[in-house]
C-alpha cells in the first residue's frame, strides 16, 4: 500500500543488470542492495526511477526525438495510420479520443501492442488481433521503435527478477506461465500545451469540441489512472515536469525528470500477484509547460492468456487471506481497451 511518500526514490540497478542471469545472483552483495531498494520503493510508492539500466542514453533520446518529429507532421499525414477497432486498436489517435474514466485525455498518441495473429488465443484474443501501424514518416520510425522494444523487454525482465527476489520468491517467479512469454504495450504520446485560448495552428488535432473542457482549471493531459500490467518504463522529456503520483494523503507528488533514467511503476497485475503488498499507484499528467511534451511509455505485461492470482508467498505475508479475485490478463486488457476511445 502506498504511503505518504514525499519523493520518488532513485535506484541504481547496475548490479542487477550485470548479474541478472548469474546462478548465484541473489547472494551478490550489490544485487541484494538493489533488491532491498526495489522492495521498499514498491511497498511505499509503487514508483521509482532507475539508472544503470544499460540502455544507451542516445537511444532513449533518439526515441523521443523521432516521436516528436511524427507529432509535428501535418494532421493528414498522421491520419494515415489512424486507430480503428478493425486494426486491433493499433494506430494513431488524435487529442481527446483516448478517455480515462469517461473523461477525454488531452494528448495524441500512437498505440502499439505485441502482434496477435488470427486464432492465436481464440475468442480471448479476437479484439486485439492485428498488426502495428507504423508511420512511413519519419524514416526509420519502425526500425528504431522495434529496437527500443527489444531493449525495454529485456530490461523489464531483469527488473522483474529483482522484484521476485524482493518478495522472497525464486528469481523466475514471474516467468513461466505468468510472464515467460510476456505481452507488451507501447504508447508514443504527445501532450500539446493545455491553453485556455483557441489556437488555430493546432485546432485540427482535437477530436471533438473541447472548448468547454479547456475553460476548466481541472483539465488534465491524462486523467488519474493506474496501469494494467506488471511494470511500466516511462521515457519522458528531460525539461518538462508533468507526471504526478498520488500518495496516501491524496497529495500529488511530481516525478521530476532525471536525465538518463526511466520512471518505473507497477501495474494492476502485480498488485494482484502480491496480494496488495505492492500498490499500483494512481498517477496523472498535467502539462502546464509552454512546450509540447513527449513521453514514450512501455508496458511489460503477463502472458496474454495468463491467469493471475495472488502468489502463495504473498498471501502468507499479508495475513493468509487472498484479497483479490483472479484475473485473466487478456480479458482484463480487452475490458479496458474497449472503453478507452471516443471513435
Amino acid at each position: 500500500m502506498a504511503t505518504d511518500f514525499r519523493s520518488i526514490p532513485l535506484i541504481d540497478i547496475t548490479s542487477l543488470v550485470e548479474k541478472w542471469n548469474h546462478p548465484n545472483m541473489a547472494q551478490h552483495e550489490g544485487v541484494a542492495e538493489v533488491v532491498r531498494q526495489l522492495d521498499r520503493a514498491c511497498r511505499e510508492a509503487g514508483f521509482f526511477y532507475v539508472k544503470g539500466h544499460g540502455i544507451p542514453c542516445s537511444l532513449i533520446e533518439e526515441i523521443r526525438s523521432i516521436s516528436r518529429q511524427f507529432f509535428h507532421l501535418p494532421y493528414e499525414e498522421k491520419l494515415k495510420i489512424k486507430l480503428y477497432p478493425q486494426t486491433g486498436y493499433r494506430g494513431y489517435q488524435r487529442v481527446g479520443e483516448n478517455i480515462t474514466k469517461g473523461v477525454p485525455d488531452m494528448h495524441e498518441a500512437i498505440d502499439c501492442y505485441r502482434e496477435i495473429t488470427p486464432g492465436m488465443y481464440g475468442h480471448l484474443g479476437e479484439a486485439m488481433e492485428g498488426h502495428n501501424r507504423w508511420p512511413s514518416e519519419p524514416p526509420n520510425f519502425k526500425k528504431l521503435m522495434e529496437l527500443y522494444l527489444d531493449h525495454c523487454t529485456d530490461l523489464s525482465r531483469k527488473i522483474m527478477r529483482g522484484i521476485a527476489l524482493a518478495l522472497g520468491g525464486p528469481v523466475d517467479a514471474f516467468e513461466g506461465n505468468t510472464a515467460g512469454d510476456p505481452f507488451w504495450v507501447l504508447r508514443v504520446i504527445g501532450y500539446p500545451v493545455v491553453s485556455h485560448e483557441n489556437d488555430s495552428a493546432t485546432s485540427n488535432i482535437w477530436s471533438l469540441d473541447v472548448s468547454a473542457l479547456l475553460v476548466s482549471h481541472s483539465i488534465k493531459s491524462s486523467e488519474a489512472h493506474t496501469d494494467y500490467g506488471l511494470l511500466t518504463l516511462v521515457n519522458q522529456d528531460d525539461d518538462i515536469t508533468a507526471l504526478q503520483v498520488r500518495n496516501s494523503n491524496g497529495e500529488w507528488i511530481s516525478a521530476v525528470p532525471i536525465p538518463g533514467t526511466f520512471v518505473c511503476n507497477i501495474g494492476d497485475m502485480l498488485k494482484i500477484l502480491t496480494n496488495g503488498l505492492y500498490e499500483s499507484t494512481l498517477h496523472r499528467v498535467i502539462n502546464n509547460s509552454p512546450k509540447y511534451r513527449v513521453c514514450v511509455a512501455y508496458f511489460y505485461e503477463p502472458n496474454y492468456d495468463a491467469a493471475i492470482e495472488p502468489l502463495d508467498i504473498c498471501v502468507e505475508k499479508t495475513g493468509g487471506t487472498k484479497k483479490f479475485q483472479g484475473a485473466v490478463y487478456g480479458k482484463h486488457l480487452v475490458s479496458k481497451v474497449l472503453t478507452n476511445f471516443i471513435m
